[in-house]
């Protein structure tokens, strides 16, 4: 009876107890697996450990109270238009004041050219859409955002990193391997950089390197995508000038409100040139018809009549200290053969420990002691960042910061010992792209 109704009626399910459908998703879906490390995070996230891992903006620094009026007002006043269906590329006064605040960072733009999207990583999940096809090249820095190269995993590309140091990527990494790439005949779609404040290296591409790297990338026709979220939160003098000011026709730039303004309005954008701003309108009609009205609204009522330059210099204050306080710590309190990068802005500071120690190898150990932080290899495509970490100073109050590098410090030291003694410490195995919840971005 059973062969009978499945020859005539209902397909066989093959696959396992576990997933019945393992063996019916398409290819790409085989590699979205969650990251071991979230399991982790669920115990991290209780109060009592200092959690140096997650990327969330410090929100009640924002006047909640002016916010809470503002998004029942607009309710009130415009709730029809509010909570109706909008335009696929996004509301056209809120267009206009997108290119208002990229103007801080030397872009000219027109509000045409804007495409308002769910945070910045759905205008990268779209711009990966439409360029990838399966085993198209990234190239990317080393280390990269870890959201980014799920996204391009997700897409089938095959990521190239290109290496960075203090200054950001090296001009002279890029051209070699833009060119071994071009004459192995691989096809380069674009590069994908962080170039100010990098998540997660917490360093900055200095002047005189963007003007290369945009050189290297006109001759050899490679599209730059810039992803700028930290752009307005520099600790000291006015914003960098960004990569799209200086070449229009050639950068896509991606923007958001979730670091000046709140993560949970969900509001980005992509600046991009007219042919691929249309294909991003197409891909974003396709994917959510229009998102949401209200949210573009709510930030757009927020930009015209609040302060919000003063505020994102509040939210600077703010993080300056708490980067002050990292540092200060990590430097009185991490062993000598620890170091780490100096960040000038944003969020992140990425330490490297001493040779023969693994970060996710130690991170459940720190975990116990009531630490976290995120380790070097979710940042990566090739098994590289063992000995790197992702701490983050943007949520903690600065006591807190101190007191869980106090303890973060101890459990280095116990693996330097163990080290010492038995010739390494914890180590294990690194494979595939992790993905950190959203909390961890």
């Amino acid at each position: 009876m059973t062969e009978e109704l499945n020859h005539g009626q209902t397909p066989a399910i093959h696959g396992s107890r576990i997933d019945a459908y393992v063996d019916r998703y398409a290819a790409r879906a085989t590699g979205m697996v969650a990251s071991e490390i979230r399991a982790l995070f669920a115990v991290a996230s209780r109060p009592e450990v200092v959690s140096l891992a997650g990327g969330m903006p410090y929100v009640t620094a924002l006047p909640l109270d002016m916010v809470g009026e503002l998004v029942s007002d607009l309710v009130t006043r415009r709730g029809p238009v509010a909570l109706q269906y909008g335009s696929g590329q996004g509301d056209p006064h809120l267009r206009e004041q997108i290119c208002e605040v990229m103007r801080l960072e030397g872009i000219n733009a027109g509000a045409d050219d804007v495409v308002v999207t769910v945070g910045s990583q759905q205008a990268l999940d779209l711009i990966t859409r439409i360029f990838i096809d399966p085993g198209d090249v990234v190239l990317a820095e080393g280390p990269s955002y870890v959201g980014a190269l799920g996204t391009f995993a997700a897409y089938e590309a095959k990521v190239v990193h290109i290496a960075m140091d203090d200054q950001g990527i090296v001009p002279e990494s890029l051209a070699q391997t833009i060119y071994a790439l071009e004459t192995a005949g691989a096809p380069i779609k674009f590069l994908y950089t962080i170039p100010t404040f990098h998540n997660p290296g917490g360093v900055t591409l200095n002047v005189a390197r963007r003007q290369q790297v945009l050189d290297i990338c006109q001759r050899a026709g490679v599209l730059i995508v810039e992803d700028n979220p930290y752009g307005l939160l520099g600790f000291d003098g006015e914003p960098m000038r960004a990569l799209r000011a200086d070449n229009p026709d050639g950068v896509v730039y991606l923007g958001s409100f979730s670091k000046t303004l709140a993560p949970g309005f969900r509001v980005g954008w992509a600046l991009a040139p007219h042919a691929i701003r249309d294909k991003l309108v197409l891909a974003m009609e396709s994917a959510v018809l229009s998102h949401s009205s209200f949210t573009q609204l709510a930030v757009g009522q927020y930009l015209a009549t609040q302060p919000w330059r003063e505020q994102i210099k509040s939210f600077r204050e703010l993080y300056r200290e708490r980067r002050d306080a990292l540092l200060d710590a990590l430097e009185g309190l991490m062993p000598p053969e620890v170091t780490w990068t100096r960040p000038a802005g944003g969020f992140f500071v990425w330490a490297s420990l001493p040779e023969g120690l693994d970060s996710k190898a130690i991170l459940p150990r720190a975990v116990a002691e009531r630490v976290a932080f995120v380790p070097g290899t979710g940042f990566f495509t090739d098994g590289s960042g063992a000995r790197n970490m992702r701490l983050s100073y943007c949520y903690p109050e600065p006591d807190r910061i101190r007191e869980g590098v106090r303890r973060l410090a101890g459990v280095i030291e116990q693996e330097i010992q163990l080290r010492d003694t038995f010739g390494t410490g914890s180590t294990r195995g690194h494979a595939g792209v992790e993905t950190p919840g959203p909390d961890l971005a």
